[in-house]
């Protein structure tokens, strides 16, 4: 089996030399709950509130501390001039220094940059949990409202084409102003407002000065929000190291088997692995049918609770969120119900999966896909009835677990070297 994977490795990378040459909520419950937890256990990533048994009214938390872990520098500069294994070269124009990614990170941390002074990007993307909220479905977000989607894992965005489910925006700069600005996330009325009130703290005006040459604007907020996500790299997985560096004991046999049923499915259309590096997304679009199932459904069962359930219908006073994916950033009737290919990397720490953060575990994903998908009009013609076997879905399960990149406490503890700004 292990040479018919090696063949099989040697055989992909060629076709793709061939084509190319062709072509804070969870945060305040972490301090709420601490539990007694060895410190090789507070230093994973992921191992938060697992949320086991949560569907019964006996659950008990198993969130740990955050106070109780310990902040370093992972010198966050050092990744983004060298990226980890498995990694391209970052392009020339995603400018990073040292001074500009502290400055991002502190303003990640700060609360006041949302109206009221409550949230922070961190609280929707939280270091410990992947760069996002293993927690909650979707996020919460200025006095209590409800985002749409999932909070998508910060890992690697530096290389991603399009940002956001519907990949309404191109780059990262850009992107910091619609959190800021949405009614149902930070919350601010104008961009003015946002930099208006950064200028009235005192405490950041000097130093984007100093770094830019300017003081604080729209585009050198944006620039120094932009520089602490181009850092966040991780790869250097056990995948990384079988498949890039060749080391044959890496990955386990289950992984490696996983791998080969990933190519031979056909998942690496979407989630694409390329000449030298893996970036395992396509930066795409794709109607998996999930997007069409939630526009349809008459109605939810939804968890207010451990064990407390309420089955909603369309006739009761809660706004239905209403997605169409790309389609509300292009208008093209064709782009309904299509959302943007998720990077595979890390997926074993982002949990929960899909735009809405409908499928809580891999094994959900992976039993969604086995079925395939839900049929619709606009359904990817590559989404097919899989009929996999218990044994193929928990090698699928292994792969993915090889993907975890070797830095991912590196990076939350490097988060925690910044203050969080909070109202004095």
């Amino acid at each position: 089996m292990t040479c018919s994977i090696v063949r099989t490795r040697e055989r992909f990378l060629a076709a793709i030399v061939s084509r190319r040459c062709r072509a804070l909520l969870p945060l305040l419950v972490l301090h709420w709950f601490p539990t007694a937890a060895q410190a090789d256990e507070l230093e994973r990533v992921g191992r938060g509130d697992g949320r086991s048994g949560y569907e019964s009214i006996d659950y008990v938390t198993d969130s740990r501390r955050i106070g109780a872990l310990g902040a370093s520098s992972a010198r966050l500069h050092a990744f983004a001039a060298d990226p980890p294994l498995g990694l391209p070269p970052m392009a020339a124009r995603q400018n990073v220094t040292a001074a500009g990614i502290e400055l991002g990170r502190r303003l990640f941390f700060d609360r006041r940059l949302s109206f009221n002074d409550t949230l922070s990007c961190a609280n929707c993307h939280v270091p410990e949990q992947g760069f996002t909220q293993n927690e909650l479905r979707t996020p919460v977000g200025i006095e209590g409202r409800s985002a749409r989607r999932n909070a998508p894992a910060l890992y690697n965005v530096a290389y991603r084409e399009a940002l956001f489910f519907d990949g309404r925006e191109e780059n990262l700069e850009q992107q910091i102003w619609s959190p800021l600005l949405a009614a149902n996330e930070m919350g601010n009325p104008s961009v003015g407002t946002v930099l208006r009130r950064l200028r009235e703290l005192g405490d950041y005006d000097a130093e984007f000065q100093a770094l830019y040459g300017e003081g604080i604007g729209m585009e050198t907020l944006g620039r120094a929000l932009a520089e602490y996500q181009r850092a966040l790299l991780s790869a250097n997985s056990p995948f990384d190291r079988w498949f890039f560096a060749g080391e044959a004991d890496a990955l386990p046999e289950s992984a490696k088997r996983g791998f080969a049923l990933f190519l031979e499915a056909g998942c690496s259309g979407c989630h694409q692995i390329q000449d030298g590096h893996a970036h395992f997304t396509d930066d795409d679009f794709h109607n998996t049918g999930l997007g069409f199932h939630r526009a349809m459904e008459p109605g939810r069962r939804v968890q207010l609770a451990p064990g407390v359930f309420v089955d909603r219908e369309d006739d009761i006073p809660v706004p239905r969120l209403s997605d169409l994916g790309r389609y509300e950033a292009t208008g093209r009737p064709q782009d309904r119900w299509k959302f943007r290919t998720p990077s595979l990397r890390n997926v074993a720490v982002t949990a929960p999966y899909m735009h809405d953060g409908s499928l809580s575990t891999l094994a959900a994903v992976i039993d969604f896909y086995d079925a395939g998908g839900v049929p619709n009009e606009g359904l990817d013609p590559r989404i097919r009835a899989l009929d996999l076997t218990p044994e193929q879905k928990q090698d699928l399960i292994a792969f993915l677990e090889s993907l975890n990149g070797s830095n991912l406490d590196a990076l939350a503890a490097d988060a925690r070297l910044a203050p969080i700004g909070d109202r004095n």
